[in-house]
């Protein structure tokens, strides 16, 4: 089963483009949606419903996988859920470059707080990272200096910040997705 979460834009057809292609992995991939707006109830929402998923599946090594904003929850929620994560374009500090878009950013902070501490050298390995090289929502080069250390980055020279197309990375994602 993988699990995916769309980013801020969440009525985007290019979310039901990107479950279609993890189809190609999987057959079993469920969209979860959340607000965007409201990053404590989404928490909340996004930890009950995965762990209701996951505990429905028969998949012993589920993934989850998210897009700008659904790939900072995808971390987060992978890391306490317990699953390996597959992360595209990540933004890791929605608390900054959120502003003006969102009802309380300031939340994303608080939420950094009281989550594990140093919770990446936890969860070293389990996590993939994809970035694109033309990203032109967020400062990948920044990213991957945050995040290389931690996880396996692939670096993509085609796409822009939402991803429209991941079919070229489906076998990286598969082939993580099977290792134990």
């Amino acid at each position: 089963m993988i699990i995916y979460l769309h980013g801020f834009d969440s009525t985007s057809p290019g979310n039901h483009e990107k479950v279609l292609q993890l189809q190609f992995i999987d057959p079993d991939v469920r969209a979860v949606t959340y607000s965007t707006f409201h990053p404590k109830h989404d928490m909340q929402q996004l930890l009950k419903e995965v762990d209701k998923l996951i505990a429905a599946s028969e998949d012993p090594y589920p993934l989850i996988c998210g897009v700008g904003l659904g790939g900072y929850w995808a971390e987060r929620i992978g890391f306490i859920c317990g699953i390996k994560q597959a992360i595209f374009n990540p933004n890791l500090h929605p608390e900054t470059n959120m502003q003006g878009k969102i009802d309380r950013p300031e939340e994303y902070a608080d939420i950094a707080t009281k989550c594990v501490s140093d919770f990446r050298e936890k969860n070293i390995g389990k996590c993939l990272c994809i970035l694109s090289t033309h990203d032109e929502v967020l400062d990948n080069q920044a990213i991957n200096r945050t995040l290389d250390a931690y996880y396996q980055v692939i670096w993509d020279d085609t796409q822009t910040h939402k991803f429209k197309k991941i079919s070229q990375h489906l076998q990286a994602i598969k082939q993580f997705k099977a290792t134990h």
